[in-house]
């Protein structure tokens, strides 16, 4: 039998594949130890994709949804790059760690449709000509604040494939995914910066020695995207 199609999420038929067409988003990667990141991930289906010296990388991300599917909405993620245990390079993807939004009907439907980890909490956003910034509560605690430049010259408008990584229904699954969209692309010394909260999330992320100065520092002033069905590895 086929993955599904369509679901029916709170009265609602969602229909694959979801299609975003129009978001922002702005995002850090980080070099981290792959040792720290094994901890983090579920079981033994998915290995960190090292690159070296025993590094792997860390994306934290901030995206606003203006026009999607699954409705408008604050997202902020923790994405490790993996493949699944015993695959090559080739099959590198996405692993969402944590994916916190600030609505209902995108948080049921992300955890029913691909198993992806949302969760309904608090996000701020605080934009100016020249900065994007993003706090994130859970449980009533600051978690992460993170500020990252926008604006500059943005490379050519570009749609890439891919694939993300989900634990569903108990089992690993893969989602084939596009992300298009011109994005501004700023190396190590950008101006940025982390502060960590006191929740448990934020100790995680400690862990991995965060923070630190990322590596690279990404605008996408209007991105869009899909989101295919996930199947069982």
């Amino acid at each position: 039998m086929g993955a599904a199609t369509s679901f029916e999420i709170q009265g609602r038929t969602v229909r694959l594949p979801v299609e975003v067409r129009k978001a922002w988003s702005a995002s850090a990667l980080y070099a981290v130890p792959a040792a720290a990141v094994e901890p983090l991930l579920p079981g033994d289906a998915f290995a960190p994709l090292e690159l070296g010296g025993g590094q792997t990388q860390v994306v934290l991300t901030l995206v606003d949804y203006q026009d999607n599917d699954l409705d408008s909405y604050r997202e902020i993620g923790v994405v490790f790059f993996v493949t699944p245990r015993g695959a090559g390079p080739d099959q590198a993807g996405s692993y969402i760690w944590r994916l916190p939004v600030d609505q209902a009907f995108t948080c049921e439907a992300g955890r029913a449709i691909w198993g992806f980890p949302k969760t309904v909490e608090r996000i701020d956003y605080h934009e100016s000509p020249d900065r994007i910034r993003g706090v994130l509560w859970m449980d009533g605690r600051v978690v992460l604040d993170l500020a990252l430049p926008r604006g500059g010259a943005p490379t050519a408008d570009a749609t890439t494939s891919g694939f993300t990584y989900t634990w569903l229904h108990g089992a690993p699954h893969r989602t084939a995914m596009t992300t298009g969209g011109a994005a501004v692309l700023n190396p190590a010394g950008a101006p940025s910066s982390l502060e960590l909260g006191d929740h448990p999330v934020a100790d995680a992320l400690r862990s991995l020695g965060l923070p630190t100065p990322p590596a690279l520092v990404t605008w996408v002033p209007h991105m869009k995207g899909t989101f295919g069905a996930a199947e069982k590895l």
